[in-house]
């Protein structure tokens, strides 16, 4: 008998041509981090694991540890054991281990031959392994770093003249930058400014991990790729949109940076705001990604602003109190190990955004993020005006609930459209259900970590899901006029909620003072 064909011989799949990767040398500063144990060497290894590495291609860790090569690989192969989606596969790891070294190397250091022991491990691992040069440096360090990192690859002469170092022009250097790109709009143009004077714009890849999750890879599918959504995406159809990135856990060990962070830096200037752009962008016309990115910043300048006495009524901030995490109790955010007792620093915020532009006129997006929440849950849910209260909606003591459609980022990858129908039966009686689809139950495995698919984009040389400078200051922008409100109210506390609540009661009045209400995760 003939095999039984795979889901992909049995649909015709549109997909863009691949992009070949060439032959690279990456080099990670703070390679003996947390980030890189975590994630990027996992990252890079499944790469491997997939074929998708190009060949050749050489692993450079750099850091302040006494690390040889063989115990930079028995870190790397930790990383992996604990935090890789997939386990060792003991036929692969000596291939992988072999494109992995490591420099010892004072990268904070003003001497200009710092880099010096870098650059004599490239010249080696370069001719050994018959690369041209092509190179990727990651700043997996602290903010305060990436100046001077960038400063030190320019004094080492490590990356072409700007002038030379046009898109098509070989071998390339790039930068992948972390996340937070300053604390303030001054702060982060100087650091752009700092790091344009050594690299292009088209050189620089910011990098935020949310948008290489495949669900937020997805929107752009399920919006333009699909005629039943498209046209209702707009005030005529959509009652409103809410953004959740819950998170269970607390600070943990991050208190230093969230301290002078809070939720409104740490994960609104960057992740939300590309989820709403994402949500509400206009269609590019073509995947090219200088276009994509100029459809997204137009969502960002067309922001409404919240300034003055409209941050009161539109924003809510909060932090957690001691309270319960799965029965267990925990402490309170001014508890924490490395906070202060007197912190004001938010762990929560809620805020009621509009956009003013055609598509969206008068709709508005309601977005939350918080810390010792109940769940981990990451989810963008377009609520559907109601049906007109007739017909089937014509009981005004139970009317239908309106059409939501859920994507969810995390951790149950997927989407659903949840609808009314009606129950078998003689008499009419109409109940909500799910039109639901799960990525892991359709495609089966896992689906690859963002790491994965941003690291394989920097090296085609893809931008597409990577932060322009624009947008980063668009979002500074934007987010300024309300932390300058925080700071001239100089609070002496602000509202708590109990860890394991979904947040104070203030966002839920937020929201129904809009006549709506958060949806249930």
């Amino acid at each position: 008998m003939a095999e039984t064909p795979s889901l992909f011989d049995r649909l015709a799949v549109a997909e863009t041509p691949p992009v070949a990767a060439e032959p690279v040398t990456v080099v990670i500063f703070g390679g003996a981090g947390d980030l890189a144990h975590r994630k990027l060497l996992p990252a890079l290894y499944n790469l491997h694991l997939d074929g998708l590495l190009p060949p050749r291609t050489s692993i450079v860790g750099v850091g302040r540890k006494e690390f040889d090569d063989n115990k930079y690989r028995a870190f790397a192969k930790d990383g992996i054991e604990k935090f890789s989606r997939r386990p060792i596969d003991e036929h692969a790891w000596p291939t992988f281990a072999d494109t992995v070294s490591f420099v010892n190397a004072s990268i904070d250091d003003t001497e200009d031959r710092a880099l010096a022991p870098l650059g004599s491990r490239l010249d080696i691992v370069e001719h050994e392994r018959g690369l041209s040069g092509n190179r990727i440096y990651y700043l997996a360090v602290p903010p305060a770093l990436f100046v001077p990192t960038v400063r030190q690859l320019n004094r080492a002469r490590f990356v072409p003249p700007r002038d030379q170092a046009t898109r098509d022009a070989r071998p390339f250097a790039r930068l992948i930058v972390e996340k937070p790109i300053g604390r303030d709009l001054q702060s982060a143009c100087d650091i752009d400014d700092a790091i344009a004077e050594v690299f292009n714009e088209h050189q620089i890849y910011r990098i935020d991990h949310y948008l290489g999750k495949e669900t937020v890879q997805n929107i752009l599918v399920l919006r333009f790729a699909n005629s039943i959504f498209e046209p209702l995406f707009n005030q005529k159809y959509i009652d409103h949109v809410q953004i959740t990135v819950a998170e269970a856990e607390g600070v943990g060990t991050r208190a230093n940076y969230y301290e002078q962070a809070g939720a409104l830096r740490d994960m609104v200037q960057n992740h939300m705001l590309q989820l709403l752009s994402m949500i509400a962008m206009e269609p590019p016309h073509s995947l090219e990604s200088d276009v994509v990115r100029d459809e997204k910043l137009e969502v960002l300048q067309s922001l409404r602003p919240i300034a003055g006495d409209r941050v009161d009524a539109q924003v809510v901030r909060g932090q957690y109190a001691a309270g319960f995490d799965l029965g267990k109790p925990v402490s309170g955010y001014r508890q924490e190990p490395g906070v202060s007792p007197t912190s004001t620093t938010e762990t929560y915020v809620a805020l009621q955004i509009f956009i003013d532009n055609w598509r969206w006129a008068g709709v508005p997006f309601f977005i939350r993020t918080g810390k010792r929440l109940p769940k981990r849950a990451s989810e963008i849910s377009v609520h559907l005006k109601e049906v007109p209260p007739i017909l089937f909606n014509a009981n005004p003591n139970g009317p239908l609930d309106p059409n939501v459609l859920s994507i969810r980022i995390q951790p149950d990858e997927g989407f659903a459209l949840g609808i009314s129908s009606k129950i078998p039966g003689p008499r009419v009686r109409v109940y909500p259900v799910q039109m639901d689809f799960h990525y892991g139950s359709t495609f089966g495995g896992t689906s690859p970590e963002a790491y994965e698919r941003l690291l394989l984009d920097v090296m085609v040389g893809d931008s597409t899901l990577f932060m322009r400078r624009d947008a980063v200051e668009a979002g500074w922008r934007w987010v300024m006029p309300i932390l300058d409100r925080w700071s001239a109210q100089k609070a002496d506390a602000i509202p708590a909620y109990a860890a394991g609540s979904w947040g104070p009661e203030e966002a839920d009045r937020l929201i129904e003072s809009a006549g709506r209400q958060w949806r249930a995760l």
